[in-house]
């Protein structure tokens, strides 16, 4: 689960983590309040999406000349006249792709004077079984460069989680950022405090870009971007209500309502499939046989026919499917739940679209039986190769 950055920013201060002054906006005449609870005459009026980039994003209704999503305003009016043209429109980032994002919600904070800007971030490294704190001198809007050109300017920390935060991965990080003298012990410090974040939050990252020296020698965050291990997000009902559901794909959220991993894609087969192995080895196979899924959908080991049906019902909300196969091993799934779940869905959506099965596992004799006897047009396939033959035939026959 991702969060907005002035969320992260909050939940940072509770950490002792030194964050500028803000207040989140939802309006234009909030974002003035809020700018009049600043010190000023410097504000900054950033566009809160779930995407990376919005500095050198551009408003798709604004036009290529109009700026981007995070701006500098240097009096209220400033503020007033940014907030209208940012609010209600379309922002495109290199991470939000042609389709942007609209902006919903502002965040207006307190100018800074920068001497240094500084990148850290914190993810889970699953080669190592530890946690990884990235570092690098050169922080700001241009790090995905610095990876690419300039990699030896970035470094790696692990740390063992069995041992914890230890002082030398303090003076590693500090040493790493080139800091001396009293920003030296400050670094130390934000370095503990991030780190305590993130265990205590059960993130799955954590980025703060920039980390910056301020004109007074305060370590401060400026942006930072915070996503959580949404599996342990039940040990955290704070966290859970600040996510935002106008930022994730409708049928993704209709999905984990019934407990479905689902993600979208942009190919035209729908897949439905028990366990995200052998969904990724469905998806797989289709590309190979010339087409592309539409989407990942893992219904997980104990799905209900309520279950089944709501996948079916989420997968032909895309309109772009043209065409369903259903792979399903059946050990913990039985395969005539299965089935029964997939003709209750078809009958209930009117399906016009192709439907290949393929079943195999506990109770696969009942669950043909059941499709056999629907009336419905499934078409059987023995194994997945042969099933996801099938299906490109039947949506190419259909075209």
């Amino acid at each position: 689960m991702n969060i907005h950055e002035y969320q992260a920013k909050e939940l940072l201060a509770k950490f002792g983590v030194g964050i500028p002054a803000g207040h989140a906006a939802l309006t234009v005449e909030e974002a003035v309040a809020g700018a009049k609870q600043l010190p000023g005459p410097l504000y900054i009026v950033k566009a809160q999406i779930h995407a990376g980039g919005r500095g050198k994003g551009k408003f798709r209704e604004l036009g290529p000349d109009a700026k981007g999503g995070v701006r500098l305003a240097r009096s209220l009016e400033e503020v007033e006249a940014h907030a209208r043209e940012m609010l209600g429109n379309t922002l495109v980032t290199i991470q939000t792709g042609d389709a942007g994002k609209q902006v919903n919600r502002l965040y207006i904070t307190d100018g800074v004077d920068i001497e240094k800007e500084f990148y850290l971030s914190m993810l889970v490294d699953r080669k190592t079984s530890r946690l990884a704190m990235i570092v690098s001198t050169e922080g700001g809007m241009n790090i995905e460069d610095v990876a690419h050109d300039t990699p030896e300017k970035i470094t790696t920390i692990t740390i063992d989680p069995a041992q914890g935060f230890q002082p030398h991965h303090g003076r590693a990080v500090a040493f790493a950022l080139k800091l001396t003298g009293d920003l030296n012990k400050q670094a130390q410090l934000v370095a503990r405090q991030l780190y305590d974040a993130f265990n205590a939050l059960d993130c799955a990252m954590l980025e703060i870009n920039p980390l910056v020296v301020a004109e007074d020698q305060k370590l401060l965050v400026l942006d930072t971007k915070m996503s959580f291990d949404s599996s342990a997000l039940y040990r955290h009902p704070d966290v859970e209500v600040l996510r935002d559901e106008t930022e994730e794909d409708p049928a993704e959220v209709e999905a984990s309502k019934y407990d479905l991993a689902y993600i979208k894609l942009d190919g035209n087969i729908g897949c439905m499939v028990n366990g995200a192995g052998l969904a990724m080895a469905t998806m797989d196979i289709i590309k190979l046989n010339g087409m592309f899924p539409a989407n990942f959908l893992d219904v997980g080991g104990g799905a209900t026919t309520e279950k089944v049906t709501a996948a079916f019902k989420i997968i032909l909300s895309d309109p772009a499917v043209k065409g369903i196969l259903v792979n399903i091993f059946g050990g913990i799934m039985k395969c005539d739940t299965i089935a029964e779940g997939i003709v209750a869905a078809a009958k209930d959506v009117n399906l016009s679209v192709p439907l290949v099965v393929r079943l195999e596992g506990t109770n696969v004799e009942q669950g043909k039986a059941i499709l056999a006897a629907s009336g419905l047009a499934i078409v059987p396939a023995d194994d997945l190769g042969d099933a996801a033959k099938k299906i490109v035939a039947e949506v190419k026959k259909a075209a």
